[in-house]
């Protein structure tokens, strides 16, 4: 292994002397002086084992090694001016990549919009979106797998900052034949008796924490005949007849044949859809996006 000692300022001068192929004139352009120039380019050839100007009274000029070494000089320099340029981009938030968590609720509702046109002002920023349960979200931001989640809140973690960003209301989903299929809504309670279709307890903790709740004011507790990890499992478990489920209105986004969505109209509550994240040591790109985040929802507070 070859070990080079000169430094990066050596490339510079070396790279003005090859462009002036003069000297005093490379000098003047770097703003230093002549002697200083030619001893740095001295040592340098000193150091590299080789000639790289054949100097005369006359002129200068390249050698084949010099002609070589200037090309890759050219590449480096390059690539390092592009290095300077991408970490200041990255810091103003114009280039970099943001890792963004999701939950059914929130593909299904306005979140693909808001990407999209985030991805539409920011084409320098690379999205990458992964679906996960509320409980997994909080978890990934802890250990720093991805900068922003939107999950089911609010949450009680005040170590998170929170930015709502939807709220829906609760509706019924029922298979084609069901009964109460060919209603225009109906009440919550009339689902007492039904065989319901949810998410897992632990991975739909937080949805269960609303829909629980209201159940019971409404006099009965789900009886869970199926489980399916997402919305598009519990629609499809559905589809087949074998119960039904409460949702959110996004739903109608999953929806497929088979199916009918029923309002609930004794329900006031709405689920709600929080951007969180993690305050300190904010990289360009998540700020840039949370900015974009507030700007889209005028009048609502971070928590």
């Amino acid at each position: 292994m070859v070990i080079i000692n000169f430094r990066f300022r050596h490339l510079r001068y070396f790279l003005a002397v090859a462009e002036e192929l003069h000297f005093r004139r490379a000098a003047n352009g770097l703003g230093v002086a002549q002697p200083a120039l030619s001893r740095a380019i001295r040592d340098l050839e000193a150091d590299l084992g080789v000639t790289l100007f054949e100097r005369s009274n006359k002129k200068v000029e390249l050698t084949n090694a010099g002609r070589a070494f200037q090309k890759d000089c050219r590449e480096i320099w390059n690539a390092v001016d592009q290095a300077v340029s991408n970490v200041r981009y990255v810091h103003q938030g114009l280039i970099g990549s943001l890792r963004i968590g999701y939950t059914d609720m929130a593909i299904g509702g306005v979140l693909p919009s808001l990407l999209t046109e985030f991805q539409a002002c920011e084409p320098g920023i690379v999205l990458t979106p992964h679906m996960d349960p509320t409980i997994y979200q909080l978890q990934r931001l802890s250990d720093d797998e991805i900068d922003i989640g939107f999950v089911t809140g609010p949450i009680g973690e005040t170590e998170y900052q929170q930015l709502p960003v939807q709220r829906e209301s609760f509706v019924c989903v029922v298979y084609d034949s069901h009964p109460l299929a060919s209603r225009d809504s109906i009440r919550l309670e009339e689902l007492a008796q039904e065989r319901f279709i949810l998410g897992p307890a632990r991975e739909w903790e937080h949805f269960q924490s609303y829909l629980l709740p209201m159940c019971r004011r409404a006099g009965f507790l789900p009886k869970v005949v199926q489980e399916a990890y997402n919305t598009t499992g519990i629609i499809g478990l559905v589809a087949c007849g074998m119960g039904v489920t409460v949702h959110t209105e996004g739903v109608q986004n999953y929806l497929r044949t088979g199916v009918k969505v029923v309002p609930i109209d004794d329900l006031t509550e709405k689920l709600e859809t929080i951007a969180v994240w993690k305050p300190e040591d904010l990289p360009g790109p998540r700020q840039k996006f949370i900015d974009f985040l507030k700007a889209k929802m005028p009048g609502t507070d971070i928590i």
